[in-house]
C-alpha cells in the first residue's frame, strides 16, 4: 500500500489577490502527512507559487500532478489532495434556458481555472479500492466533487433553491450573476441598439446577496487581518483583461477568453464548452447574434460572436477543444448534474458553497499567517494524535472555527461507508 500527495498552495504574490496564508498551509501538512500519518516526503509533490525553485502552481501543472497520482494508483493505496488558495464560480454563458448554475472552481497561480467537473473525472479515474480525499480550503469549495453526497452541510439544498429560482426577477440568482451583468453591461448592450425588457432591469439589493461585486481588502479583527478566499468575477474579469490587453471581457466571454489563453491546457469543461458553441455556430449559422431576447440570449450571442470572429481569423482555432468528448448539452451547463453519484472521493470543504473562507494574518506577524480551516485541522489532529474520523474532524473544526469567531462551516462530501472512516488513512 502506497501513500501519496499532491499539495498546492497558492498565495499570489505581488498581485492585487494576494494571499499569505496558503502556502504555510501547505508546508504544515507537508510536515503533518510524513510525521503522523506515514507519508513519504518521494511520495508527495508540493506546488506553491512563493519559491521558483519549487514546481509552479499552474493549472496546466496541477492537473499534471493529480492525473499522475490518479494514474499511478494502486487498489489499496491512500491518495491525498491539499488545495488552499482562491476559489471562484463562472456563472451560466451558453445563452440556454436550462443553463442556469454556476461552476465552482480553483484558482491556479496563472488563473487557468480548474472547475468542480475536473474534480469529479479525477475521483472517477482512481482505482476501485482506493481511496483519495481532498482538502479544500478555499471560498465556494463546497461541492467540488459533484455528485458526493453531503454528509456535513447544506450547500446542495441551497444550491438546489438558489437555481430553482433563477428566473423569478426578484431573485439573485447565481450568487450575484444578474445582478454583476446589468450593472456591468446594461450601458454597453444599449448602446448597441439592444433593448433589454423591464423584468431584467437592475435592482438594488442588499450587500450581501452581491458578495461577488465586493473587493475584498481585508478586515482587522481581535486577532489580525482577514481577508477572504474567494476570487470575486469582477477581479477575474479585471485579471482576464490584463493578461490579455483586451477591455471587451465581460460575462459570456469568460470560459472562451480561458480557452483563448490557454488553449490545450485549458480545463476540459472549458474545451467542452468551445465545442458546444461551434457546433451551435455551424448548426445556426450564428442566428441568434441578432436576438434580443431575454438575459440568457444575449449572454449566448456574446459567445457566438466571440467564437465567430476568432474562427474568421483562424479557422482551425477550435481544433484544441474539437476531440473533446461531448455526450449531451448538460455536460456543458454550469451547475450540479445528478446523473449520478461519486463514490470513491471524500471532499472535506473549508466552508459552504456560498461562503467565504479566511486567510488570517497574526498582530504584527504576517510570516506566521494560515488558512482558518488548514489551521484548525491542525489543531485538531495535534490534539487528538490523529485519530479521528472524516466525521470528528469536520464538527470539531466547524466548533472550533466558531470559537474562534469565524464564520464559515466546513463540509463534509463522501459515500455513507467514508463518513466513519479514520481520515487520510
Amino acid at each position: 500500500m502506497a501513500r501519496k500527495a499532491v499539495l498546492i498552495g497558492c498565495n499570489y504574490p505581488r498581485t492585487k489577490i494576494e494571499l499569505r496564508g496558503c502556502v504555510n498551509d501547505v508546508r504544515r501538512m507537508h510536515a503533518c502527512l510524513i510525521e503522523r500519518y506515514g507519508f513519504s516526503d518521494d511520495h508527495i509533490t508540493v506546488l506553491i507559487d512563493t519559491d521558483h525553485s519549487c514546481i509552479q502552481p499552474t493549472g496546466k501543472n496541477i492537473r499534471s500532478a493529480i492525473k499522475k497520482m490518479v494514474q499511478s494508483a494502486e487498489p489499496g493505496d491512500v491518495l491525498f489532495i491539499h488545495y488552499s488558495g482562491h476559489g471562484s464560480r463562472l456563472p451560466a454563458e451558453t445563452g440556454e434556458a436550462d443553463d442556469t448554475g454556476y461552476d465552482e472552481c480553483i484558482v491556479p497561480c496563472d488563473m487557468n481555472l480548474i472547475i468542480d467537473e475536473d474534480f469529479r473525472e479525477f475521483v472517477k479515474e482512481v482505482p476501485r479500492g482506493c481511496m483519495i480525499t481532498i482538502v479544500a480550503d478555499s471560498c465556494h469549495s463546497g461541492g467540488l466533487i459533484r455528485g458526493a453526497k453531503e454528509q456535513i452541510g447544506d450547500s446542495v439544498h441551497t444550491k438546489v433553491q438558489e437555481q430553482g429560482h433563477h428566473h423569478h426577477e426578484d431573485s439573485s440568482s447565481g450568487f450575484g450573476f444578474r445582478s454583476f451583468l446589468l450593472q456591468k453591461m446594461e450601458q454597453e448592450i444599449e448602446s448597441r441598439g439592444i433593448h433589454i425588457p423591464s423584468a431584467f432591469r437592475h435592482r438594488r439589493r442588499r450587500h450581501h446577496e452581491e458578495e461577488d461585486d465586493d473587493e475584498d481588502e481585508g478586515r482587522d479583527l481581535e486577532d489580525g487581518t482577514v481577508k477572504s478566499r474567494s476570487l470575486p468575477l469582477s477581479t477575474l474579469i479585471e485579471i482576464l483583461k490584463q493578461k490579455t490587453g483586451k477591455d471587451d471581457i465581460d460575462v459570456g466571454k469568460l470560459r472562451l477568453t480561458l480557452f483563448d489563453i490557454f488553449k490545450e491546457d485549458a480545463s476540459p469543461k472549458v474545451k467542452k464548452f468551445i465545442k458546444f458553441v461551434f457546433n451551435k455556430l455551424q448548426h445556426h449559422g450564428g442566428e441568434r447574434e441578432e436576438q434580443e431576447g431575454g438575459l440568457l440570449e444575449m449572454v449566448g450571442s456574446l459567445a457566438l460572436k466571440f467564437l465567430k470572429h476568432k474562427l474568421n481569423e483562424n479557422e482551425e482555432y477550435a481544433d484544441p477543444a474539437m476531440e473533446t468528448h461531448v455526450a449531451n448539452n448538460q455536460e456543458v451547463y454550469a451547475g450540479a448534474r445528478r446523473d449520478s453519484v461519486v463514490d470513491g472521493g471524500i471532499l472535506i470543504s473549508g466552508c459552504q458553497s456560498d461562503q467565504q473562507s479566511a486567510d488570517a494574518s497574526p498582530p504584527g506577524n504576517p510570516g506566521q499567517a494560515y488558512g482558518a480551516f488548514s489551521n484548525a485541522i491542525q489543531s485538531i489532529i495535534q490534539e487528538t494524535h490523529a485519530q479521528l474520523t472524516n466525521q470528528e474532524l469536520v464538527l470539531k473544526a466547524r466548533n472550533l472555527l466558531q470559537s474562534q469567531g469565524f464564520a464559515q462551516e466546513p463540509g463534509l462530501y463522501c459515500s455513507d461507508h467514508h463518513l466513519h472512516r479514520t481520515f487520510v488513512c
